[in-house]
């Protein structure tokens, strides 16, 4: 008897034990199925693998506090939340990272980057240093603090530029013209 209510005593604590998120591999990449930001709990809501020419450029997962799949409501939302890029190609450097940023904003904001010009440049900055196969990058936004952007888990810089600088960068890879069709699908939690 005594066996039979310690099993029920410890099927009754891994009930109630909180779910962790499930991670997943992408790309080759192994993305946790929870990270913290900022002192923010964030849950992987899913990720793909960003390519070009036939060649796979990085991993770019979508970090939120609770799983969503509207697009929209992601880019228009004012909680805190994280993409991540996992660089997987040699080929992917300062130069072209700063050039196919600059070719999201101007496809987030359907063209209209002066109002936030001064935000896209302190943005780009993020990118200024040598980028390598193996490098991660965590654009996270914090509400109140704006995009702190990492590298390599190593906080490089923060662009203060509110919610609708927000919008934009989130845009670059959510919006009505994303980077990718595949990855914006495979981070709203379908197949990318």
């Amino acid at each position: 008897m005594k066996s039979m209510l310690s099993l029920a005593f410890v099927l009754l604590c891994a009930l109630t034990l909180p779910v962790q998120a499930e991670g997943m591999t992408v790309g080759g990449v192994e993305l946790p199925g929870t990270i913290n930001v900022e002192g923010n709990d964030l849950t992987l809501n899913g990720a793909g693998v960003r390519s070009k020419w036939f060649m796979s450029l990085y991993v770019g997962g979508l970090y939120l506090p609770e799983k969503m799949d509207d697009p929209m409501a992601i880019v228009e939302s004012d909680k805190p939340m994280v993409i991540q890029l996992d660089i997987i190609s040699g080929m992917i450097d300062s130069e072209n990272m700063t050039e196919a940023t600059m070719e999201g904003f101007h496809s987030s904001t359907n063209g209209n980057i002066e109002p936030i010009k001064a935000e896209i440049d302190d943005f780009l900055g993020l990118f200024e240093e040598e980028i390598k196969e193996g490098d991660q990058f965590k654009i996270a936004y914090v509400p109140g603090e704006g995009i702190v952007g990492y590298k390599n888990d190593e906080r490089i810089g923060t662009v203060d530029g509110g919610l609708e600088f927000k919008k934009a960068v989130f845009g670059i890879w959510l919006g009505k013209e994303p980077a990718q069709e595949s990855v914006k699908t495979a981070m709203l939690g379908g197949e990318g």
